[in-house]
């Protein structure tokens, strides 16, 4: 038997793991990392013009384009063929795009993407041939190289019947790691002795938060400059060693604030909301109007031994309207989006029905929260 003094430690050691957010308690928040990014520390594109063959009679129908760049390609080698001359369907001209993130040295593996600018029917088991890849600047930041990965396939086009089969887009690749960065791409993070922190979701009151976070661990470090900014300076021990610093701003922890937000998308059916959407006291009442109207044919034929009479058709039109009953149902005060979910449901609306609800809602004034329409 635990004596009361023991029942007292046990129970004060929960409590503490528990607001200390310990394996059995919640988090207190979410990374600075996962909501912010660094200003200067951006991604950059890349994009270049290229060829790919081993096409297999699927690459281009000898456009104009296509045949200049295969006789530019072949007089690099010390090939003069006239363009008009050639007559090549294993190549296909495409365009090659990357992302460089900041900071990648020379050596560094990029993924590409490849998408065919011709007529090509398929890209399957092309080769990309060296391809320059450029940045908004012209310079020349990496060279892309080697197997087209599709991930799909085209096939019987042309064939029997026109029967065709084809799976995802043939004439769109990817190469893992195929391109070589060349030239790295200057990045500046401390501008004036401050670090620049953007929210990747602009907020004013999580970004007030942010800064309050960072100061309470770093005293008088952090100001919110506005809903995307928070600008921190860096401590005088920290100026030689930015990259530190910022590691230990990243491992803060901060509560966002998230708005009130429905987003409806009519197309596939999904709706998403947020915890803080409230609906104000409402009476809701949906029913389901079905018209349907079924068109026949009658046939008219003439009496027996009838020498005049010929058989006639005539269209008959049946229309037939259902209209289901509702009942007004009367819906309290709802803060919470689980009390919202589960209103709802018990009206056993489909989810088409549900966004016309949140639709009417809305023009009533019931709905206290944005309304997104995809």
């Amino acid at each position: 038997m635990k004596t009361l003094r023991q029942k007292l430690l046990l129970l004060a050691q929960i409590v503490a793991t528990l607001l200390t957010g310990g394996p059995t308690g919640f988090a207190l928040g979410v990374r600075v990392k996962d909501l912010v990014m660094v200003a200067g520390a951006r991604d950059n594109q890349l994009v270049g013009y290229g060829l790919v063959s081993g096409l297999n009679n699927e690459g281009d129908q000898n456009p104009v384009h296509t045949l200049q760049s295969i006789a530019n390609m072949l007089l690099r080698f010390g090939i003069n063929i006239p363009a008009a001359t050639l007559s090549v369907k294993n190549v296909g001209a495409v365009m090659v795009t990357a992302d460089i993130p900041a900071f990648s040295k020379p050596g560094a593996r990029l993924d590409v993407t490849v998408s065919s600018l011709g007529d090509a029917k398929s890209l399957v088991g092309g080769v990309l041939l060296q391809t320059p890849l450029v940045g908004a600047d012209g310079k020349v930041y990496a060279v892309a190289q080697g197997e087209v990965s599709i991930g799909g396939f085209s096939a019987g086009a042309g064939g029997g019947g026109g029967a065709s089969v084809q799976k995802n887009h043939p004439t769109t690749g990817q190469i893992i790691n195929g391109a070589l960065v060349e030239n790295e791409i200057p990045a500046t993070i401390v501008r004036n002795n401050y670090v620049e922190l953007m929210l990747r979701e602009p907020d004013f009151t999580s970004a007030a938060r942010l800064a309050e976070a960072i100061n309470e661990k770093f005293a008088d470090s952090a100001e919110a400059v506005d809903s995307t900014s928070v600008r921190v300076k860096l401590p005088e021990n920290a100026e030689e060693a930015p990259v530190e610093f910022i590691a230990h701003l990243e491992a803060i922890e901060v509560t966002p604030d998230a708005p009130a937000r429905i987003i409806i998308n009519e197309r596939t059916g999904t709706i998403v909301a947020t915890s803080r959407i409230k609906i104000s006291s409402c009476a809701v009442s949906h029913g389901n109007l079905t018209i349907t109207i079924a068109s026949t044919l009658d046939v008219s034929q003439p009496s027996p031994f009838s020498q005049t009479g010929t058989t006639e058709v005539t269209p008959r039109t049946d229309t037939k309207v259902n209209e289901s009953k509702a009942a007004l149902v009367p819906f309290p005060e709802l803060p919470t989006v689980e009390k919202v979910a589960t209103a709802l449901n018990a009206l056993g609306v489909t989810p088409r029905d549900m966004m016309s609800i949140f639709q009417a809602m809305k023009q009533a004034g019931a709905l206290q929260a944005e309304l997104l329409i995809r």
